[in-house]
């Protein structure tokens, strides 16, 4: 019996583990007999593999070949197993000695000529290998550079089955397939580049373009400088959409790490950008009002678990535009992410969890006709209370600033333009706030004011007694729920930041509890 082995990787959401594919060659009916639990893409993989072997030249056996899939019991899906799989076999038929690719991982799907194809998830798979200690990672030729991200690993770039079965005879690559980047392919993106549209949005919108609305260009830095979520409240017209697309414009740019976190769940997700896999711009995922629960916090069939649109925008922005018109349920669903961090889906059999710190930011008008200006409106108080009151109440409380624009007035249509701050301004202010915030939480696992839980506020970032008195009576008559009492004080701490105040004073604990209330 022949045999040989190599490695790829499985990944479930954005975590990955090594799988060892393992190719058997034994007498019996003639065949490919694929286990370990494969999906239906998978399973696929034996006519490819076949095609590929015979396209690259190499001798398909003609005896019963058996390829397993170790641990057994992990589901396994996609057609990124097609390399790892055509080499264990031909090393198996000894195309080349079994030792050359016993401890690689590869990734890959292959095309039926034999063309290694770019497959979404490279960077969680290569990131998974080096966690599991691999040296060597073979990737598609396309998915080179999101590969090149990892440190520490040694990534192979290879566009055929036929060059890569060169390298493991020790050959000369075949001439047809020498490098030439007029032959490199863009990874395929079933999101048609969501991160390239975030980065252009970033580099033409500015906040200067939005005319009048200081109170809310002044809400708008807060959540920037706090990472806060926010609720935009008016009329149509008055700036809310405008104000929201560039909320991304005044955040800053992601670190190394961040990148990563973001890149990856782009990588699986298969939206990454052509050419600059690597996203260092915080994203903006605005999805449909006729979102389904799925679409907004990830889902599928336990063996097809894709994230949604919360993680997409992890470390961005999600903006929900018309925001009662989404389902109670799909509005519901944002809890667990807004108090965690992370999304949670459980299947049978399965389960993942993705990356979900966002910040959050609502948009309403103030009734269902959705009239422009006050007087035109003829619903009733009742309709009005029933159209906002869709967002439920938890909801609300998990909201860290609430503002209401106002009708923009003439005179700031035609004179406004001069005196509006850009985004450069501005983001120059978050910027220092947020090297304040970071210096104060050095030692600790959180970045931004949005980010430190109830209990660490209470323990080591309680605002003086003195500042928080005010907000007795609330508490008392039930206007501010404990929660809520911690998002006021996260907004607190970011005023003072902004001000350049140590600590939060009474001032700054009052602006904050009228943000928080929305007046």
């Amino acid at each position: 019996m022949a045999l040989a082995r190599t490695r790829a990787v499985a990944l479930l959401g954005v975590d990955g583990a090594l799988v060892d594919v393992e190719a058997a060659i034994t007498s019996g009916v003639p065949g490919l007999h694929l286990v370990g639990l494969p999906d239906t893409a998978l399973n696929e993989a034996r006519s490819r593999v076949r095609a590929a072997i015979l396209n690259s030249g190499e001798q398909w056996p003609n005896r019963h070949v058996t390829v397993s899939l170790f641990p057994a019991s992990m589901p396994k899906r996609g057609s990124g197993f097609d390399l790892a799989i055509a080499v264990a076999l031909l090393g198996a038929e000894d195309a080349f000695p079994a030792e050359a690719c016993a401890g690689t991982v590869m990734v890959g799907e292959l095309g039926l000529d034999g063309r290694v194809r770019p497959v979404a998830g490279v960077l969680p798979a290569v990131l998974a290998a080096a966690d599991a200690g691999a040296e060597t990672v073979v990737v598609p030729k396309a998915n080179l550079a999101e590969a090149s991200l990892v440190p520490g690993v040694q990534i192979i770039g290879v566009r055929s089955l036929r060059a890569l079965v060169a390298r493991l005879r020790d050959q000369p690559l075949p001439e047809e397939m020498e490098d030439d980047p007029a032959e490199e392919e863009a990874t395929p993106s079933r999101f048609n580049g969501l991160a390239a549209r975030s980065r252009a949005r970033r580099g033409d919108l500015d906040l200067a373009d939005v005319r009048g609305q200081a109170d809310a260009r002044k809400v708008l830095e807060v959540s920037a400088a706090g990472g806060h979520h926010l609720l935009l409240t008016g009329p149509p017209g008055c700036g809310k959409t405008m104000l929201a697309e560039r909320l991304p414009t005044l955040l800053p740019e992601l670190d190394h790490d961040a990148a990563l976190e973001v890149t990856a769940i782009h990588s699986v997700a298969g939206g990454l950008p052509t050419g600059q896999p690597l996203i260092t711009h915080p994203p903006f995922c605005a999805p449909h009002h006729t979102a389904s629960r799925a679409a907004l916090v990830g889902g599928g069939s336990n063996r097809l678990i894709q994230p949604g649109a919360v993680s997409l925008a992890h470390r961005g922005v999600l903006f929900l535009d018309e925001s009662p018109e989404f389902a109670a349920g799909v509005l519901d669903a944002l809890r667990q992410p807004l108090e965690e961090g992370e999304v949670v889906i459980a299947r049978s059999g399965a389960t993942a969890r993705f990356p979900a710190r966002f910040t959050l930011l609502l948009a309403a008008n103030r009734c269902p006709c959705a009239a422009a200006k006050t007087r035109d409106c003829k619903c009733p108080p009742t309709m009005r209370e029933r159209y906002l009151g869709r967002l439920s109440g938890p909801l609300l409380d998990r909201i860290d600033l609430k503002s209401e624009l106002k009708e923009v007035t003439r005179a700031e249509l035609r004179y406004d333009l001069q005196l509006a701050e850009s985004s450069a301004t501005v983001a120059e202010r978050v910027l220092v706030a947020r090297d304040r915030a970071r210096r104060r939480l050095a030692d600790l696992p959180w970045h931004t004011n949005a980010d430190v839980p109830g209990r660490e506020l209470r323990r080591r970032f309680a605002p003086p007694h003195r500042a928080l008195a005010a907000l007795d009576g609330p508490l008392a008559d039930g206007r501010l729920s404990a929660r809520g009492l911690d998002r006021v004080v996260r907004v607190a701490w970011t005023l003072a930041d902004l001000t350049g105040k140590d600590a939060p004073t009474e001032s700054e604990v009052d602006e904050a509890f009228g943000l928080w209330q929305g007046r």
